[in-house]
This record gives structure tokens, C-alpha cells and sequence, in this order.
């Protein structure tokens, strides 16, 4: 939860019917011929997460920030699904470039990054996905894996059975009961189908799991052909204490098709999973790190 108090931010609100994108005034008086598209995770907001605001303003000067607000933003993400998401995503691209942008780079937060490499290691069925020009993975950790980390492993194995039951059943778009999700979700209601995706192994979202194998890998990772920069933090409350984080990410970096930015292989230090927070250094050093590999974009 944003620990800020109230703010305002000048920018310019993009409708994308049904989606829109806050497009963040740029501290150069000239349009920024660039754009970063920053996609949140489950439950995300605006100004949900602190540091977006203070990254919008620290940009190399061709570019400027828009947040994405999806169909699954807030409350929205246990009826949604990635597949909806990158359509959406597609199309605020295409929009942006249609209306002046010569580069596209999405930045995914959280379950953002599922978003990310979905958009590069999904079948685009519809034949129309905007092409982007790069990619950064903020905190691209498994919620598999935290929910295994913070759930009692009854219930948890309870729910993934009733999910996945109800699946087979033909019932995956019903909403699973509040005392089966609460305990993760509070009152936000999660279809079987999402629960399945999010929780349990092999799920459409299952993307950064350190269990996962070299096949799976090669089917993610290995579909992303363009830039990537991943900022994975050193102190992220949602990673199980097992997983060694850096070397997950370093085992990740050899199936990339692109080129894998340098400052991927290092730990973001002393960052929690959104940085709200956290000292003014951990955001400075990611700053730095976006600037860096938008630059040389």
C-alpha cells in the first residue's frame, strides 16, 4: 500500500477505449518523441506505486512515461486474463504510434512482467500485436511461488484442487468462495480460471517460478527478441528465501534472443518488490538503470 500522502500529477489522460494510459507531462517543453509504457501488477492503481513519478521525471530527455490502467487494474485482475492484457497493451502501442511515436518500450511491475513476456511468448491468435522496441522486468517474481511461501499448504493445495476442479467442469469463469481466496486476495473477487493461472504450477502466468524448466525457458525468455533489462530486487518480501535470486536471473539472461542489458545480471540493491518505501537510493539506482538502457534503445 503507497505510503504517500495526497499529490497531483500533470500529465495527459489517453483514452484507448476500454483502456486508458496517463501520459506523464515532460519536464522538456518539447514532446518527448519517445514513450515507456509502465504496466502495473495485480491490484495496481496510479500512484499505487511511488517510484513511477520520480522515474517519469528523470527520463532521458526523448522520452516520456505513460501508465497503462487495463481492464484488470485494481479490483479487475481476478476476472482477467495475460492474453486480454498484451490485447490491451497492443493497443495502446499501436495508439501511441500512430499518434507520433517513433520507439515503444513496455516496463512491466509484478505481474506486469507476466504481461511483458506474454507479449512476446504468447500466440498472437489475432494477427495485429504492436510491435514494441524493448522491454524491462520490474521485480519478475512467481506467484506461484508466493503464494506457496505464504499460504498454509492445506489450504493452498485445497484451493488449487477446488480451481482446478471447477475448471474441468466447465465452471472456470464462476468466482471460487471468499474463504478460499481472502487469505491472498481479500475481497477481490478471483475466477477458477485465474486462480489456476496465478497459483498453480504450469498456469498461464507461471513465468518466473526457479523450479521451471530449461524447456519452458526456451518457450518464454526464448521468444524475446528485442532489448531487456530486468531489475530484480535483492530484497523482495515476495521471493521464497531458497530461491538465490541472482542466480535465477542469470540462468534466465542465456535464452534471450535479445540483447540482454549488462545491468540485468546485478541484483537491485536493497530493493523491496514496489520500492514504496524504500530509501531514496534503491529508486536512484533504478532510475539510472532505465535511463542507461533507454539510451541505448
Amino acid at each position: 500500500m503507497s505510503t504517500q500522502g495526497p499529490s497531483s500529477t500533470s500529465g495527459t489522460l489517453h483514452h484507448v477505449a476500454p483502456v486508458s494510459a496517463f501520459e506523464v507531462t515532460p519536464t522538456t517543453s518539447t514532446q518527448s518523441p519517445n514513450l515507456l509504457l509502465w504496466i502495473g501488477g495485480l491490484t495496481d492503481t496510479y500512484h499505487s506505486v511511488e517510484y513511477v513519478y520520480r522515474l517519469a521525471s528523470s527520463l532521458p530527455p526523448t522520452w516520456s512515461l505513460a501508465q497503462a490502467n487495463l481492464s484488470s487494474a485494481g479490483s479487475g485482475f481476478g476476472i482477467a486474463s495475460l492474453t486480454q492484457d498484451c490485447n490491451e497493451i497492443s493497443s495502446l502501442v499501436s495508439y501511441f504510434k500512430n499518434n507520433g511515436k517513433q520507439k515503444v518500450v513496455i516496463m512491466g511491475h509484478s505481474t506486469g512482467c507476466q504481461d511483458c513476456l506474454h507479449y512476446f511468448a504468447s500466440e498472437d491468435k489475432r494477427g495485429d500485436r504492436a510491435k514494441v522496441d524493448g522491454v524491462i522486468l520490474q521485480a519478475p517474481v512467481s506467484d506461484r511461488e508466493a503464494m506457496v511461501k505464504d499460504m498454509d499448504k492445506k489450504d493452498y493445495d485445497g484451493a488449487c484442487k477446488m480451481a482446478e476442479d471447477w475448471v474441468k467442469e466447465g465452471k472456470g469463469e464462476h468466482i471460487l468462495p471468499l474463504n478460499v481466496t481472502a487469505d491472498m486476495f481479500g475481497r477481490n473477487p478471483l475466477s477458477a480460471r485465474r486462480w489456476v493461472a496465478l497459483a498453480c504450477q504450469g498456469g498461464e502466468d507461471d513465468y518466473f517460478s526457479s523450479d521451471l524448466p530449461d524447456s519452458r525457458l526456451q518457450s518464454t525468455f526464448g521468444k524475446v527478441d528485442k532489448p531487456l533489462l530486468i531489475l530484480y530486487g535483492e530484497e523482495d518480501e515476495y521471493v521464497p528465501d531458497h530461491v538465490d535470486r541472482k542466480a535465477l536471473v542469470n540462468k534466465w539472461i542465456p535464452f534471450v534472443k535479445g540483447k540482454v542489458d549488462e545491468q540485468s545480471k546485478e541484483l537491485l540493491g536493497g530493493a523491496s518488490h514496489n520500492l514504496n518505501g524504500d530509501d531514496e537510493e534503491v529508486a536512484d539506482e533504478l532510475i539510472k538503470r532505465v535511463g542507461k538502457f533507454l539510451t541505448a534503445i
